[in-house]
């Protein structure tokens, strides 16, 4: 655990290595409330959960509305009026059943379904460039937190804010919504050795009830437990990070842990897939491990998001226990996973082999070009830099005209979390039961890793290459695990990290051609419990 010196001590050292005053109090003031918290369990200026009482009092999803932003696209087809949630018959038809509370004739807001919708329609228009911009696990409160420690004030308090590159950035036609996050189910069974859906149906239905929710994301629930499925009244199946990203790559409803798989099990097709076969190149990015739910959602298919090596293997164009055949593959995958090893995994099923847990060393030597693969393979290399690694991937993909493939990572197959002040010093987490250990990274966990950032302009620098249109989802998966540590350092760093690759990848937009044939959608794919009760405290006032 982090031992903190007195504030004048910090001070004296941090002057020293010339970092200014300023920096010096805003670094003391986010970690030190993050660890006197964790290590209390007594909430100072934020908690998270339900319980006022307690700093950590839930430690997973919740069932707020989600926040949208559009570039080089809007709503308009999708929000307001047109929302599925004022139609009982539109409504049907998405869950195949009416949820309880959840018709409402006045919402604004849709659902996450129409993110695949929208990405359809900005191909139908024309568009040739599309961006599924992912900040896992990021909602509108993990968002101002974000924004408030940036401008080092409180600039808003509702709607779309400020502060960010997300919410700022004015290059193109952009919009701004929310959208319901609920799942057709959670509490489906299922048997990864024969991909069957046992339980059809699970044990509790999706819905939105905004009486007791709210109708923004930024709302106040009047049942603080409704987020959670312990409503009083109406209780409501929230979402896992596998039915959530599978609404938004292939636009239904299904069961918590599904991967392109409809509540029965049975395979619906990914956008990525669907343009591939009319020609588009396909690309997936990710700062967490290679085949975690929201990249294993933009092409793979499986009953469960834990089968880790066969949702690689569609990935990558190997036969899986899904795809026996084998699916063609993306043309790019950068994300973690490097350096994890493991020896069982019941999981993932009678098929799995001991070693890496998200790829296996004959699927990574068969994929290689070195080997008569398709892939040129960037990974972390002990003693090179991996930005230079990467690189040097990119330029030789681009030159002989091969897919790229990166992976990276420390322990637990993330890249270095970035803390709010960008650097890479987490501080302990929180769970009601005490503290969790702080994460803790040698100077080549930095040196040989690379950042979100490098990874999207690597994947945009492969694609356009490639002279034909292209999908690409980037995800910050690192805000949902610092959100599911209960660490509001790691939180703030997580979505500053993702806010510099959006800004980096809308540069590059500038720079090849501009916005006539790209649209971008940045958003999360579902909420945690962060409570702000004083935002000052969050900008060091």
């Amino acid at each position: 655990m982090k031992i903190f010196p007195a504030i004048g001590a910090v001070v004296l050292s941090l002057l020293l290595a010339n970092a200014t005053f300023a920096e010096t109090l805003e670094r003391v003031s986010i970690s030190s409330l993050q660890q006197s918290n964790a290590e209390t369990n007594r909430p100072k200026a934020i908690h998270w959960g339900p319980n006022r009482e307690k700093y950590s009092s839930w430690t997973t999803h919740s069932n707020r509305l989600i926040p949208v932003y559009t570039f080089g696209i809007d709503l308009g087809a999708f929000d307001g009026g047109n929302s599925i949630y004022r139609s009982e018959e539109k409504l049907e038809k998405l869950f195949g059943f009416v949820p309880t509370q959840t018709v409402n004739p006045q919402a604004e807001y849709f659902d996450q379904t129409d993110v695949y919708r929208l990405q359809k329609q900005a191909v139908e228009s024309g568009k040739k460039r599309v961006i599924l911009f992912v900040c896992d696990g990021m909602d509108w409160q993990t968002t101002w937190a974000a924004a408030i420690y940036k401008n080092g004030n409180v600039p808003y308090r509702e709607g779309r804010g400020t502060g960010l590159h997300f919410q700022d950035y004015r290059g193109a036609k952009t919009d701004f919504g929310y959208f319901v996050t609920t799942p057709h189910n959670s509490g489906t069974d299922v048997n990864v050795n024969s991909q069957m859906v046992t339980s059809p149906g699970g044990s509790t239905p999706g819905g939105y009830d905004p009486t007791a929710g709210g109708e923004f994301p930024w709302s106040v629930p009047a049942d603080a437990n409704y987020w959670i499925a312990k409503g009083e009244n109406t209780v409501h199946a929230y979402a896992d990070s596998a039915s959530t990203a599978t609404s938004m790559t292939a636009g239904v409803k299904t069961y918590n842990n599904a991967i392109n798989v409809d509540y029965m099990g049975r395979e619906v097709l990914p956008i990525a897939r669907q343009l591939q076969a009319d020609g588009w190149k396909v690309g997936v990015v990710s700062s967490v491990p290679i085949c975690h739910a929201t990249p294993a959602a933009a092409y793979a298919n499986n009953v469960h998001r834990y089968d880790y090596q066969d949702i690689t293997r569609d990935l990558i164009g190997r036969p899986s226990i899904y795809h026996p055949g084998a699916l063609s593959g993306v043309d790019v995958l950068l994300a973690g996973g490097w350096g994890d090893e493991k020896k069982k995994d019941g999981k993932q099923g009678k098929n799995f082999v001991p070693g890496n847990p998200y790829l296996t060393a004959e699927d990574q030597q068969a994929i290689d070009v070195t080997h008569g693969g398709k892939y040129v393979v960037a990974q972390r290399t002990p003693g090179q830099t991996g930005k230079k690694v990467l690189e040097e991937g990119v330029a030789t993909a681009i030159k002989e005209e091969h897919r790229l493939f990166g992976f990276f990572g420390v322990s637990g197959g993330h890249l270095p979390y970035q803390t709010a002040d960008g650097k890479y010093d987490p501080v302990a987490g929180a769970k009601s039961s005490g503290p969790t250990a702080a994460a803790e990274y040698t100077q080549e966990d930095i040196r040989e890793n690379v950042t979100l950032a490098d990874m999207s302009m690597a994947a945009l620098d492969v694609l356009e290459a490639k002279g034909q249109p292209w999908w690409l989802m980037i995800e910050a998966g690192d805000v949902d695990w610092a959100n599911h540590s209960n660490n509001i350092d790691d939180s703030i760093g997580a979505v500053l990290s993702g806010d510099e690759a959006f800004h980096q990848v809308t540069q590059w937009i500038e720079k090849h051609g501009g916005w006539d044939d790209t649209c971008l959608i940045l958003t999360a794919d579902h909420g945690h419990y962060l409570v702000v009760e004083d935002p000052e405290a969050l900008a060091g006032q």
